[in-house]
């Protein structure tokens, strides 16, 4: 099968290639995907998992993406839920071989049904961002309706879906970006927008909940606006600093299959919208991956017409 493949963590994405893979086979509670759209983010090629298995042996390579949309192809002993011919997306486990190919092989339990009326590539770019933003809201946050919400890097993948769903809970929502993202916040259901260029981070006042994607200056920073018992959520590594009096908390998402159908079906019926930026073909992957212009929103592959 064509895959894209990576051998050098220091080269990035200028590293990535088109190479021909065995196809996998679906193990135990598997199933193997006819794989029609790959979501990915070049960060991902920075995560340990990329380039070595559990056991710190080096892996490559490696066929580098965890996000999918696809049909099932074949079930692996024992795999229940599912069935072949299903259209399903989701997102695959850290340390095996990605979805940048025509097949991939998930955990069951790591996809959901994707309805038919969700086009491939709409799917491939939802498990990352739509169950980060989902988790880091919902568990980890406690949002309630009512409490007020500083989003960070509003206008993003993760930004964007934070913001609509703290807006569809009943939130007060502050994003924050460039300047010219304010529109783009705006519409996306935030009430407010700071321009992280030229306002002052400060006189957003307190909030009972910072969502932050970015880390470094502005992370430690947003401590100092969480009130008494709220809570700061970030991807972006272990915070540096922490609330005088509320939680500090990083997590890394995870796949639940709960989640996805309500992120699709949020959807479907025109709650949520996902930001993609691009649509290349698994031949020019490669080249998508390596623009000479910047894109705003999700590159998407699509493996199959």
């Amino acid at each position: 099968m064509k895959a894209i493949v990576v051998t050098d963590q220091a080269a990035g994405t200028a590293g990535m290639r088109l190479a021909e893979r065995p196809r996998p086979e679906a193990a135990g509670n598997d199933v193997l995907v006819e794989v029609h759209a790959s979501g990915f983010t070049p960060g991902e090629l920075t995560w340990p998992s990329n380039w070595t298995d559990r056991l710190g042996r080096d892996r490559t390579p490696s066929i580098p993406g965890h996000e999918l949309a696809g049909v099932v192809s074949a079930l692996g002993y024992g795999t229940t839920g599912l069935s072949v011919g299903q259209r399903v997306f989701g997102l695959t486990d850290w340390t095996r071989d990605g979805t940048l190919a025509e097949y991939a092989a998930v955990e069951a339990r790591n996809l959901a049904p994707l309805p038919g009326d969700v086009a491939f590539t709409v799917g491939a770019s939802l498990p990352i961002s739509g169950l980060t933003a989902w988790q880091g809201l919902f568990e980890h946050g406690r949002l309630q309706p009512g409490q007020s919400v500083l989003v960070h890097g509003a206008a993003g993948g993760v930004g964007s879906m934070v913001t609509q769903l703290a807006r569809e809970a009943g939130a007060h929502v502050i994003g924050t970006g460039r300047a010219a993202d304010r529109r783009t916040v705006l519409a996306f259901g935030a009430t407010e927008f700071v321009d992280l260029d030229n306002d002052t981070l400060e006189d957003v006042g307190a909030v009972d909940l910072v969502f932050d994607v970015i880390g470094g200056d502005i992370g430690k920073r947003s401590t100092s606006l969480i009130r008494a018992g709220g809570t700061l959520v970030t991807i972006a590594g272990p915070p540096e600093t922490r609330p005088v009096d509320g939680l500090a908390i990083d997590f890394v998402v995870e796949s639940d299959r709960v989640q996805l159908r309500e992120v699709v079906q949020r959807v479907r019926d025109g709650r949520l919208r996902t930001v993609i930026g691009n649509v290349a073909t698994l031949d020019d992957a490669v080249a998508a991956f390596n623009p000479t212009e910047r894109v705003s929103g999700k590159t998407v592959i699509r493996v199959r017409p």
